[in-house]
């Protein structure tokens, strides 16, 4: 009776249509659409107009400091520790109680992303693959986003890497006006991962060569305003 009571809530607040269509994802089949973007190191953020935030430490991701994402991200703390254990770059914001409210890190090797997408990200010479940027509502809309990434772009030139490569999903449109606001570039394929039954992962890449983020794209006009503001 108690999932039953559930269900009707769901459906109360979601409608019909997309609670069936959620349950399908979950429990039947899905299709993520990964897009490949990359930029160099050496080019300046383009302007924006983020708002400013209060000051905010910056500390490295440890086996011994993954406490502080306790508060925050309380379900990530044990992944947290593996990926530093496996010698990642981690790179996150603690605020002044030394609670984690951002966090990104960064891979100068191939990545094998167990921990969600489950397949394996290659990573050229030269290049690193960034992955996990995440943080908390407070902070969305504001300038951290831009210098969380910029923060780990720092700390991976200084291991002598000169692009930054990642996947952002088809459907994350937020995300993706991000990329581009911050310079990124497509490359013109994508990573597809099925998965069946909510067990079985398969895994593919396909290529495309008309731009599929053109109309994410502010107006020249716009951004000329922008820019002048």
């Amino acid at each position: 009776m108690r999932a039953l009571s559930k269900i009707q809530d769901r459906i109360k607040r979601k409608g019909l249509r997309n609670t069936l269509s959620s349950a399908w994802r979950h429990y039947v089949f899905y299709h993520w659409e990964l897009v490949w973007m990359e930029r160099d190191l050496e080019t300046p953020v383009p302007p924006h107009r983020l708002k400013p935030y209060a000051r905010l430490r910056l500390e490295n991701i440890t086996v011994n400091n993954v406490k502080a994402f306790t508060r925050h991200f309380g379900d990530r703390v044990e992944t947290m520790r593996e990926l530093a254990a496996e010698g990642y770059t981690g790179l996150m914001f603690v605020d002044d109680e030394g609670d984690t409210v951002a966090f990104i890190w960064g891979s100068a090797r191939n990545y094998h992303d167990r921990h969600y997408y489950g397949c394996w990200f290659p990573v050229g010479p030269g290049e690193f693959f960034e992955f996990g940027g995440e943080l908390i509502r407070k902070y969305w809309g504001s300038e951290l986003s831009v210098d969380l990434q910029v923060a780990l772009w720092k700390a991976m030139a200084a291991q002598g890497c000169t692009k930054v490569v990642d996947v952002c999903e088809q459907h994350n449109i937020p995300a993706l006006k991000l990329h581009l606001r911050m310079g990124y570039q497509e490359q013109g394929r994508i990573m597809n991962v099925y998965c069946l039954f909510g067990r079985w992962k398969f895994f593919r890449e396909s290529r495309y060569s008309e731009s599929r983020l053109e109309t994410l794209r502010k107006p020249a006009s716009e951004s000329a305003t922008a820019t002048a503001s």
